[in-house]
């Protein structure tokens, strides 16, 4: 069982989202906790457009995230919105999936011209999945990205000092999940 789960919305392999989501990570493992990677990628194609949510390989994520203290979740900005995998891949998850945890989101456009993409189009369907607190969340752009540097991909330092605030804060609500019995 991990503590947190990292979810990547984004279908590219090279995903700056995704480069993201594996800073938090690590940042997350040098304060003592675990973490889960899931992607879109790792479901084939077909199991989410077919909507097989008893498919084995969603329900194996299912529980990862119904056994995890929290969740991250990255998605690039497509069409001023998360990316379509993302939404079918949520889509197959239980209407509660993300009840009792906080859940960190952010989003990578390519301009300031979706900020709010992640205020209008992602948190509402991470409230439809019954996330208990959903942080402010960080909009980064692409070009606040270093993609050829894994130790610290956000070239922004402003925006560097407000990820980590906000990783700080949903460490802390974690940890304090984490020790509340179950």
């Amino acid at each position: 069982m991990s503590d947190i789960v990292t979810i990547s919305g984004s279908p590219s392999t090279e995903s700056k989202s995704t480069i993201v989501l594996k800073y938090l990570k690590r940042q997350l493992e040098e304060e003592g906790l675990t973490v889960k990677e899931i992607s879109v990628l790792d479901v084939e194609p077909n199991i989410l457009l077919n909507g097989e949510y008893n498919h084995p390989s969603i329900t194996s994520l299912v529980k990862n995230i119904q056994n995890a203290k929290g969740v991250i979740i990255a998605s690039p900005v497509y069409k001023a919105a998360y990316s379509g995998a993302l939404k079918a891949l949520l889509d197959l998850f239980p209407q509660d999936a993300f009840q009792n945890k906080p859940v960190y989101p952010l989003m990578v456009g390519g301009s300031q011209a979706h900020l709010l993409a992640i205020d209008f189009s992602l948190k509402p369907l991470l409230a439809g999945l019954h996330a208990q607190t959903i942080l402010k969340g960080v909009y980064l752009t692409e070009k606040q990205i270093d993609k050829t540097n894994d130790a610290e991909p956000i070239v922004d330092s402003e925006l560097l000092k407000r990820v980590r605030e906000q990783l700080h804060q949903f460490a802390e609500i974690t940890k304090k999940l984490s020790s509340i019995p179950v």
